[in-house]
């Protein structure tokens, strides 16, 4: 299939695919994927772990993997990237935001992302990846259904309309059970903060351990009723 089809014709091709693979493993979801959309399709990693950069790669050895250095993040989760990069079929490309954390903080103050973490989401997530993801027409990423109820209703294959890409969720069905029996299986990076209570993995001063029965995203800008970057909507 070609790789260039208008906005309108990878819209209704994202809508039948939602539909017609909402029953497919994530390695069909994502045999799909690079099937239609070749090197117009790339990953999309936090580095919390790589199962879907791994199973990607299995599909379509080389893939492009998209990683956000915020400038924030703990020495874990770049330390995983490495590895990633270093260890599997895949081509790592690593965004920055336009302004260090420094140039930021010369701009609007010292920790910003206390006083407005939205905004410092869009500087140093939302914009950054809006950029990458300009010269492709689908990209994958972790997104589970049982991650929280934000996340309750993703689709397999759906339409990113604010981009106006085709946004695949290959493990959107997986639980936690299934995540962690494919690390096993495959022996899949992690990120080492995962074996240390963190149940979610972002930027380091908007992360906290989890306490037992809360949901995954709940170590995330905790008490401040936000759960969500805004990279996905």
């Amino acid at each position: 299939m070609t790789t260039t089809q208008a906005h309108g014709d990878r819209k209704e091709l994202a809508e039948r695919a939602g539909r017609e693979l909402e029953d497919a493993s994530a390695l069909e979801v994502l045999t799909w994927a690079a099937e239609t959309f070749g090197p117009k399709f790339c990953v999309t990693s936090s580095m919390e772990d790589a199962v879907v950069a791994h199973l990607a790669s299995r599909v379509m050895p080389g893939v492009d993997v998209v990683f956000l250095d915020t400038g924030y993040h703990f020495e874990e989760t770049i330390g995983t990237r490495d590895a990633v990069e270093a260890l599997m079929d895949v081509n790592l490309l690593t965004l920055l935001p336009c302004r260090t954390v420094a140039e930021q903080d010369a701009v609007y103050g010292p920790k910003l992302h206390d006083r407005d973490p939205d905004l410092c989401c869009a500087l140093r997530k939302v914009g950054p990846l809006d950029a990458g993801l300009a010269g492709y027409d689908a990209w994958a990423t972790g997104l589970r259904r049982d991650e929280s109820p934000t996340r309750a209703g993703t689709p397999v294959v759906g339409w990113d309309g604010k981009r106006g890409k085709v946004k695949i969720s290959p493990i959107a069905r997986w639980t936690q059970d299934d995540v962690d029996a494919y690390v096993a299986e495959h022996g899949v990076l992690t990120n080492p903060l995962l074996m240390d209570g963190y149940a979610s993995v972002g930027c380091a001063p908007c992360t906290r351990r989890v306490a037992e029965g809360e949901d995954a995203r709940a170590g995330r800008w905790a008490g401040r009723g936000k759960t969500e970057c805004g990279l996905h909507g």
